[in-house]
This record gives C-alpha cells, structure tokens and sequence, in this order.
C-alpha cells in the first residue's frame, strides 16, 4: 500500500513543473520513509522483541565526554530515550547480516532521522517489484559495485541530497558498510589474501574496510554541509561464538518469521567531526553549488576534482586503523561482554524498540487510508 500510494500520489507530483509540487514531493517521500521506519520498529515490538544496547567511546578517537553523552541520551517523562546524535552525519558501521540495516534504521528511529535515511543498495535490486521501487521513490543509491560505473553516479548523487538537506534544513543520514560486503565464511579469506597482499595485519572479526567510496562520499557531502559529522557504530549481537558468523546465528528468515531475534543489539558509538577529524583532503576546489555535469546550469568549478594518491593512502590508512580498534572491541565484548574496559564499569543505554507511543501505529500505516477510503467509496 505504501507502494501504491507512492505512485499515485508521489510520481503525479514529481512530474509537475511548478515550485509547490516539488515542495510537497519531497514532504512526500519524508513521510512515506518516516511510516516504513516506523513500520520497522513496529515489526521489531509485535515480532521479533529485541533492545538496542547503546555504549559511547570515552578514551581513544571519535570519544565523547561525560558532558556530551548527557546531552546525547534524554529521557522524556515517561523514560523513553531519545538519543541527540548529530542530525546530518554519514553512519558507518562493521557488517555482520542482512539485519544490520533494519536495527541501523531502528537507531536513526531514536534519533529522529529515520524520515531522512539515505542506504547504499546493490544495482540488481532496484527494479525488484514493490521494494525495489518503493527504494526508488525513498532516493536510495544504487551501485553496480563497479567503480568506473558508479563513482560518478554516487558523486552527483550525494552532492545533490546534500546540498538539498542544507537548503532545507531538514536531518541527513547516509548509512554505508565500507567492508562492501557481510563478514562471513566465504569472504573471509578474500580479506586475509589483501592483507597479505599490502603486507598488513588481517583482522579476526570483521573484514578489511575499501576506503574509496566512503572517502568519495565524505568528499562529496563535507562542501555541501558544513558541520558534517561521522557516526562509527561498533556492532555485536550475544550467542555468537568466537570466529562465528552472524549470518549464520541470524537471518532475516529467523528473525522474523521463525521468531528468533538476536535477544539484543550491541553498538559502541565513536563521533567524528568530518571537517577537522578525519582526513578527507584538499576540498577547497569543490564547488558546493556546481550542479551535474548534465545540467545546462553547471556552474564552472567542478562538482568533484580528483583525488591526489597521498590524501588516498592518507585516508586508507586512517580507516584501517579505525576498523583495527573495531576488531579490539570486538575481541574484548566476546571475551568479557563489553566492548573496553574503560565501560565495564559504566551502565550502557537499553533503549527496547518499541514505539515511542501508540499513535505512532497510525502513522505506520496512513498509506493504507487509500485503500481505506476506496472500499467505503465503493459501498457508498
């Protein structure tokens, strides 16, 4: 229904000319994106019950002080949380199963962002019948997973939804796993032979990170918003054993139909600033305003200049380090249920993913007023 209504409503004003039209689109798609998020967190309470078990770096890179995480996690007066993480930030995080997405989503739920989520999807999914183009309608990226194919096409894109979210002044969230692809059996040992291959360590629980397309992301949306944060979320879930895979324990299938959830989500938050904290380069050449090079509006000053090799390998170097802390905090929780001992003494944030409140179900499902108002249309 929430498809349905996607073209009926939304496409009919997407292919209007007029200022007033695009405006209401776009308030379209939030709230279209906002009652799937809803929707997620909904199915999460009636059929999969799970919480979400929230700590926050206090020693190395991306820490965050006693002061701040105060002012991060609130309790309203009924002691539900809301959690006051950066409102446009680009979310990373290791990847251990399909589910990941849908508790990342859950999380921007917490913060308010989940109407203004943006995902990175494999190319073949986004003429899938009803998803895939309902993802469409939600502006998601789709990549062949080439390259030469995709950089240009991801560039422009982000370049575009940033600039947007400025203008506006609305939240920005862009979810992205830079290992590619999920932890597991089989990509395992393609990690272990590029470690070999750069004479580097290899990593025990997760997988290398491919630094380029994030590097090319941030690059893309640091000229266009300016306090760009970077959101570096350290996943876990119980039950898995040392060397295990996730997606072994827990699949989509299990969770929600065989009703098994993982009985909680760990994830350990580190925040970086993108302007003064992480490596991106020289971004003083891009234009924030330069549109598509397909536009006859095109401003002169490029919309992306190419990067130097050093600010690469710069970058490269500095994700790799993040993801070798990752895999230490992913080594200690299993050994000890936590992830540093510099939080074993502090009480992480359960927040139960459950709706804020009860009304929240109507907006789950306000898609379905069209069908609602079409059955009684037809009796009358």
């Amino acid at each position: 229904m929430l498809n349905v209504s996607q073209f009926a409503i939304l496409l009919p004003l997407r292919l209007l000319p007029w200022p007033w039209a695009r405006s209401w689109h776009n308030t379209g798609v939030r709230l279209s994106k906002g009652a799937f998020g809803t929707l997620l967190i909904l199915m999460c309470q009636w059929f999969a019950p799970t919480r979400l078990v929230v700590t926050f770096e206090q020693e190395g890179p991306g820490a965050l002080t006693e002061e701040q995480i105060k002012d991060v996690v609130q309790h309203d007066d009924s002691g539900r949380v809301q959690l006051n993480l950066p409102q446009k930030a680009v979310i990373i995080a290791n990847h251990q199963m399909y589910a990941d997405w849908w508790y990342a989503w859950c999380l921007c739920y917490f913060m308010g962002t989940h109407r203004d989520i943006f995902i990175v999807l494999k190319k073949s999914l986004k003429w899938l019948p009803v998803i895939g183009w309902g993802m469409q309608f939600f502006d998601f990226i789709f990549l062949a997973r080439s390259w030469a194919a995709d950089r240009l096409y991801l560039v422009e894109k982000l370049a575009s939804l940033g600039r947007h979210a400025e203008e506006r002044d609305t939240p920005f969230t862009f979810v992205l796993y830079p290992e590619g692809t999920l932890y597991s059996a089989d990509t395992r040992p393609i990690s272990k032979k590029y470690a070999d291959k750069i004479g580097i360590p290899d990593l025990n629980y997760a997988l290398l990170p491919r630094s380029t397309g994030l590097l090319y992301s941030l690059r893309a949306l640091a000229p266009r918003i300016p306090n760009l944060q970077l959101i570096d979320i350290t996943v876990a879930y119980p039950g898995i054993e040392p060397f295990g895979y996730g997606q072994s324990y827990y699949t989509l299938r299990s969770i929600f139909v065989d009703r098994v959830p993982p009985p909680a989500v760990h994830m350990h938050i580190r925040v970086f600033d993108v302007t003064h904290g992480v490596p991106i380069g020289d971004v003083s050449q891009t234009n924030p305003a330069a549109l598509p090079s397909g536009s006859s509006d095109a401003a002169q000053q490029p919309l992306e200049v190419e990067v130097p090799e050093a600010e690469r390998e710069t970058f490269d170097l500095w994700l790799r380090e993040r993801w070798h802390e990752k895999d230490a905090f992913l080594a200690h929780y299993l050994e000890a249920h936590t992830f540093s001992p510099s939080l074993e003494k502090s009480p992480p944030t359960v927040i139960p993913l459950e709706l804020k409140h009860y009304r929240e179900v109507l907006d789950a499902f306000a898609f379905f007023v069209p069908a609602v108002l079409g059955y009684f249309g037809s009796k009358l």
